[in-house]
């Protein structure tokens, strides 16, 4: 049969087509699928140190160990799925515990108590090998208002220990600096001090930098700001011989002109554009966001529906830019009210409430996040990080069967739409399940043998394209 369009017709058409198709791949590229850490540890530069790490991750375990010295506390505490069946009476929590230490993988799965008991021992896992994934040594809200000397003085030394962490390997696989604003009454303070923690740094190091460094850029409000970062940047890399384009930066949406401009628009594709690609994240302010909106204090808080709607407009305006996004922190500390090692029994119990809540609001908080496709935030307390990782290790973990018998099932049918139960499943669904697999590995929430269930090798799930797997898998049958 004869087609009816002639091909130099064609051949214009989609010429035209080919140039606007790329300009669009270029302004969105797609996730990038690169591990993210799953939150951000801020804390202040007069307190840290080379092993801040490791000692924040021995006051977490020490913290849930005294709140929760059994999987059945912390389920309770935090309302976890079956908490309401687990024992109360002490012997008998004993025995249940002695008895799931003893089982089997495959009967330990088919427990009631299976998940909170998981949950509990990966959070003790992951707090004695990694409990800190990012830091970001604060010289701004963290840091307090010091005098220029101290600032200096901070700047330099804290340089000095992030080289000798890198020396004793004892970093984070993330880290990096908080700088102050670039206001006009701060931009030189904030400027003065990357350039000493920079300089100070690389002298230190012999010219090296920590993997994944990055500065933080706070309160932006226009895009001239990120601009000048990125000029402080280009002439930092000339003068300390760096090539082109290592120092990276995030930046803060805390300001509602970060969500709408003066002539209605939403700013942040600008942000990233003037980024030159060196703004590779974004990390959401709670506080100074909700005081922004004139929300009063008892009331600011992540899950409050003026973050939902900053959240909402800012996934839409970088969604598929490869953009990271960071939601924000629980302000609300869990440390008892009463010191000292001789306590009464009452005093204890008291503790035990108040740290009780604020994991439960801490804990909520990272549900919210995570329901609204925000898989990192932030942690202020080492005592929030026992919650950090129940939280992640129980989302990802109530969902496992599921995805893995949905993930099974689609490679099977090697790309085709498979209809299995009442949901169907197409190629984006099945790329979403890939990356549900590679979060849960990267966080420590699943195993590899957990993870290869699905019939995926290790190596396929982290080659991070469905799409390729698919392809491979095609041409292997053929």
């Amino acid at each position: 049969m004869n087609l009816s369009i002639p091909q130099a017709d064609k051949s214009s058409i989609f010429g035209e087509l080919r140039k606007a198709n790329l300009a669009f791949q270029q302004i969105y590229p797609g996730d990038r699928h690169d591990r993210q850490a799953v939150h951000t540890v801020y804390g202040g530069a007069h307190l840290f140190k080379a092993n801040t790490s490791a000692s924040l991750g021995k006051s977490a375990l020490k913290s849930l160990l005294t709140y929760a010295p059994t999987f059945i506390n912390l389920a309770k505490a935090l309302e976890l799925e079956g908490h309401q069946a687990l024992p109360t009476d002490p012997k008998v929590q004993k025995d249940l515990q002695d008895s799931l230490d003893a089982m089997d993988q495959e009967s330990l799965r088919n427990h009631p108590a299976w998940l909170p008991y998981t949950v509990y021992k990966k959070v003790i896992q992951k707090l004695e090998k990694e409990a800190v994934e990012d830091f970001r040594i604060d010289f701004e809200d963290g840091f307090g208002n010091r005098t220029d000397a101290e600032e200096d003085e901070a700047a330099m030394r804290t340089a000095k220990e992030v080289a000798q962490g890198i020396q004793d390997n004892s970093l984070p696989p993330f880290i990096g600096i908080r700088i102050k604003p670039f206001t006009e009454e701060l931009k030189e303070r904030s400027i003065r001090t990357l350039d000493l923690f920079l300089t100070t740094l690389l002298q230190a190091s012999n010219g090296q930098l920590p993997s994944n460094f990055i500065v933080m850029l706070p309160k932006v409000t226009i895009e001239e700001q990120v601009v000048a970062l990125v000029r402080i940047f280009d002439v930092l890399e000339r003068v300390h011989q760096l090539p082109k384009g290592t120092l990276k930066m995030e930046m803060m949406v805390e300001a509602t002109q970060a969500i709408m401009d003066a002539n209605g628009v939403n700013p942040l594709r600008r942000f990233i554009i003037a980024g030159e690609g060196r703004l590779i994240a974004t990390h959401f302010g709670t506080y100074d966001y909700t005081a922004s909106c004139n929300i009063t204090a008892k009331y600011q808080t992540m899950d409050h529906p003026v973050c939902d709607f900053a959240h909402h407009v800012t996934k839409v305006a970088l969604a598929h830019t490869g953009i990271w996004l960071s939601d924000g922190a629980t302000n609300v500390m869990p440390v008892g009210p009463h010191r000292g090692q001789e306590l009464s029994v009452s005093q204890q119990a008291a503790n035990r409430e108040v740290v009780y809540k604020a994991w439960k609001q801490g804990y909520d908080h990272i549900r919210h996040s995570l329901w609204n496709g925000f898989y990192q935030g932030w942690d202020l307390h080492p005592a929030q990080l026992p919650t950090r990782y129940a939280a992640l290790y129980t989302f990802f973990l109530e969902s496992l069967e599921d995805a893995t018998e949905r993930l099974s099932a689609f490679v099977e049918k090697s790309a085709q739409a498979t209809l299995l139960g009442d949901i169907f499943d197409d190629a984006a669904t099945g790329q979403g399940l890939l990356n549900y697999f590679l979060r849960a590995l990267n966080c420590g929430a699943i195993s590899e043998a957990e993870a290869t269930a699905t019939g995926l090798t290790i190596e396929e799930i982290r080659g991070k394209s469905f799409l390729k797997i698919l392809q491979n898998r095609r041409q292997q049958n053929v």
